[in-house]
């Protein structure tokens, strides 16, 4: 007799059901990605590393011996035949990252829009674009490493990741890999920002020339000021009553840059109680108030949290391949997974911790379960929790 609980589809199904397969196999068309492959698919590799990065797996042997495991389950991932370790391999160093770039676009694209949430509320200003960058530590000379030799005379390479994010949602709109050496200043060209734009950094990416270019295009920046900047201060502002305490000097400066040139600029001086430390920011904007200028470098602190939420919640310690195009793979297909994983965190019934959130889905990956209502009472029987048909994406 057939079990009728194991109805249905598997948790790892629902979640790819956010990943539509004839955009895939578009996107793979005009990437080119599939011209001389006769099996293992562009959409069957982004399938087989998400569940690489779902289940935690830290090796191309422990993936693929799962994956065996699970074959009578696989029809549920779109794979007919369960990938060879040489298989993964290969694709890994041969398909263009960019193709799994241009993927991760598209669902942000697709999804932005289920991003936002109460968070904006803290926003210190609408439309704000935190930048950041993160280096992944590689423990092979892949990409060189940043930093002076160490005495041993070997140096870890090192992947740098630089992103941008919008406040309001909490994961990159825009990402470059660069090697751990690469100076931060060199990602601000990247950027595309519209006149009225606001944006925060640190001072890491300290450029004098594109804060000139910024003013000129009614784009405003607020970042730190570097401790060696060469300035003059040519005006104080007063500070009324009602300015925050912490706020301990508001003024113009004239900048001076390496080739003798000078431009004007405001900075502030700002008390920070909690680290018992000044924090000195300059900015092009002259309107906002001080404590709002504060404010928005305050913001900047949440792209830290997203890069770690997916440094602890998603194998990048481990790669998949010796070569930095494999690793590009797996570093976009876990912005994948956590895009897909944010948007389930935000529209369960149910307030979850992201980390919580990802250990229970990766423990349950191929249970026959319905997620949302899993997520809405994991306590409920499991006859509740089952189900033939899932309703569940509908709202998307």
């Amino acid at each position: 007799m057939e079990n009728t609980k194991f109805s249905g589809q598997p948790i790892i199904k629902q979640i790819l059901s956010f990943i539509r397969t004839k955009n895939v196999y578009r996107t793979a068309s005009e990437y080119k990605s599939d011209r001389y492959t006769k099996s293992f698919t562009t959409y069957e590799h982004l399938i087989t590393m998400v569940y690489s990065v779902l289940s935690g797996c830290s090796s191309l042997r422990e993936l693929s011996s799962i994956m065996l495991a699970c074959q009578g389950k696989l029809s549920h991932l779109g794979l007919k035949h369960y990938p060879r370790r040489s298989t993964i391999s290969d694709a890994n160093k041969r398909r263009n990252s960019k193709v799994f770039e241009a993927i991760y676009y598209q669902l942000y694209n697709e999804y932005k829009v289920f991003l936002s949430d109460s968070r904006e509320q803290a926003i210190a200003i609408k439309g704000l674009k935190i930048i950041d960058s993160t280096t992944i530590t590689l423990f092979s000379d892949i990409l060189k490493g940043a930093g002076r030799k160490p005495i041993s005379g070997k140096k870890k390479g090192g992947i740098k990741m630089h992103t941008l994010i919008n406040a309001n949602e909490d994961v990159p709109s825009l990402v470059k890999f660069s090697s751990a050496a690469t100076h931060d200043h060199t990602f601000l060209k990247e950027l595309e920002l519209k006149k009225g734009s606001y944006v925060v950094f640190d001072k890491g990416y300290n450029d004098y020339d594109q804060y000139e270019q910024w003013t000129l295009e009614d784009i405003y920046f607020v970042t730190r000021q570097k401790e060696n900047a060469v300035y003059d201060s040519i005006e104080e502002f007063e500070l009324d009553y009602k300015t925050d305490d912490a706020i301990l000097k508001d003024e113009r400066i004239r900048l001076v840059k390496k080739d003798g040139n000078t431009f004007e600029i405001r900075r502030i001086a700002f008390w920070y109680e909690e680290h018992q430390k000044v924090y000195e920011f300059i900015t092009n904007n002259f309107e906002l108030t001080a404590e709002k200028i504060a404010d928005i470098y305050k913001n900047r602190w949440q792209i830290e949290t997203m890069f770690k939420r997916l440094k602890q919640n998603f194998p990048l310690k481990y790669f998949l391949g010796d070569n930095q195009n494999a690793i590009e793979i797996q570093i976009w297909v876990s912005l994948i997974v956590q895009l897909i994983l944010l948007i389930i965190q935000r529209k369960a019934q149910r307030k979850w911790a992201y980390s919580n959130m990802v250990s229970v889905i990766r423990y349950h990956l191929m249970s026959y379960i319905n997620l949302f209502k899993f997520l809405k009472n994991p306590e409920a029987d499991f006859q509740f929790l089952t189900t033939i048909q899932s309703e569940q994406f509908a709202l998307f």
